[in-house]
Order: C-alpha cells, then structure tokens, then sequence
C-alpha cells in the first residue's frame, strides 16, 4: 500500500510541475501588459493557442512514449 501512496504521490508531482511549466510559459508568451487586471483578446487568444500547442505536445509525447514501451516489451518477449 506504501508503494501505491509513493506513486500517486510521484504523479501528483509530476503533474503539478507540468501545470507550473504551462502557466509560466504561456504567461511569458503571452501577457505583454498589466493595464488591465484581465487579458485582453489577443492575450486570451494567445494563452488558447499555447495551452492547446502544449497539450497536443503532451499527449503526442506520451503516444510515443507508450509505443516505444510496447516494441521494448515485444523484444523481451521474443528474445
């Protein structure tokens, strides 16, 4: 049960710092005043087209990863 608690613990860190990199990315990019204490059109689009960039990353990053997990389980397998 230790080990399971560790895990999701390890996940849950992960999954903050990725958060934090998007945040601190996209507002970099992005927001280029501070007149307003909103964003403005082109800062809000901005920050959709950086969250959407970095998700499409993410997710094609973890295809790949899951396929080059699957070829290292097949050469175990067979040899």
């Amino acid at each position: 049960m230790q080990v399971m608690q560790q895990l999701n613990d390890m996940q849950m860190q992960e999954s903050m710092n990725t958060y934090n990199n998007l945040v601190e990315r996209c507002f970099n990019e992005c927001v280029t005043s501070f007149r307003t204490k909103g964003l403005d059109g082109t800062e809000e689009q901005c920050v959709k087209r950086c969250v959407q960039k970095f998700m499409s990353f993410s997710q094609r990053v973890a295809q790949r990863f899951q396929e080059k997990q699957q070829q290292l389980g097949q050469k175990m397998a067979t040899g």
